[in-house]
């Protein structure tokens, strides 16, 4: 069954959520249909565009999450959770332009935010040397991915390497904690399936 035909709404092109389709869904008199509707579209969105970055993907899911558990337990109104929703549908939306806005690729934008998730980083580390490293990763990522990267242990021992030796060359993490520099790599296997065709 279509649910947007059944509410009388046009179906959106899931990759815009835009402010008009929003405010649609906001006037829908079946509240819990529309809080359905917005929990899927946004999930749809977060998967489709959002896939490739581990930390935003990662993030809006556990606010989407979050709003989803509020309303199956009813600690809040179905209007205060349509709200949420909305936010959060507004956040995937930005999130999916920041490329455009940084002078980033989709992949050169999901490396910056693994690489600016370590606090220390972000405090000791210019926002252009951060560019610079997920730039990068980028270029060393494309030159050296195969078809068969995930089928081959050396493959990815040598990958992981040649990012490993990156993040030295800038010093990164500051704090040298471990699981910075394993959120990089995470990111990275996420860009090698996706730049050898398997996501």
């Amino acid at each position: 069954m279509d649910i947007f035909q059944l509410v009388g709404l046009d179906k959106p092109d899931i990759s815009v959520l835009s402010d008009e389709f929003l405010a649609e869904v906001r006037d829908l008199p079946q509240k819990n249909v529309a809080v359905e509707l917005l929990r899927k579209l946004i999930d749809d969105q977060i998967r489709a565009t959002l896939r490739k970055n581990v930390v935003q993907s990662r993030k809006l899911s556990e606010m989407l999450e979050k709003s989803v558990h509020e309303y199956e337990n009813r600690s809040v109104e179905t209007a205060i959770i349509i709200e949420e929703l909305i936010r959060t549908a507004q956040e995937v939306r930005e999130a999916v332009g920041r490329g455009e806005k940084l002078g980033l690729s989709e992949a050169e934008v999901a490396f910056y935010d693994a690489l600016a998730e370590n606090e220390s980083a972000r405090q000791v580390m210019a926002d252009e040397d951060l560019r610079k490293i997920a730039s990068e990763l980028v270029v060393k990522i494309r030159e050296n991915v195969t078809i068969d990267w995930s089928l081959k242990e050396s493959v990815r021992a040598r990958m992981r390497a040649q990012i490993k030796r990156i993040l030295r060359k800038y010093h990164y993490p500051p704090d040298r904690r471990e699981e910075a520099t394993n959120l990089v790599l995470m990111q990275a296997e996420q860009i090698c399936r996706m730049v050898s065709g398997e996501a």
